[in-house]
């Protein structure tokens, strides 16, 4: 999602790698339907749900594994820095 420093983070290093298909959430709104679909039932959310997170950027493997966790797929994890949270503090 292009408002996301995560997203934008993670965008940067996927840009080009045919490892990666990058699709942002927010240009179409058959992809947030996807994407609020997969994160109001799959249990990977939960922590991000639990704390207010929206759960961007997140990745879903070839194998259907779905993970929050950048270094789970060979990228950098964004330095510490705001979160985009759903009550507003982060992003």
């Amino acid at each position: 999602m292009k408002t996301c420093p995560y997203c934008e983070y993670v965008e940067r290093q996927g840009a080009g790698d045919s490892r990666f298909r990058l699709i942002d959430i927010g240009s179409h709104v058959m992809n947030l339907k996807e994407f609020l679909d997969l994160r109001d039932s799959h249990p990977a959310f939960a922590e991000a749900r639990a704390e207010g997170d929206v759960g961007i950027p997140c990745y879903v493997l070839e194998d259907g594994t779905v993970t929050l966790s950048s270094a789970d797929v060979g990228l950098e994890p964004m330095p510490d820095g705001p979160a985009c949270s759903i009550d507003g503090k982060g992003c």
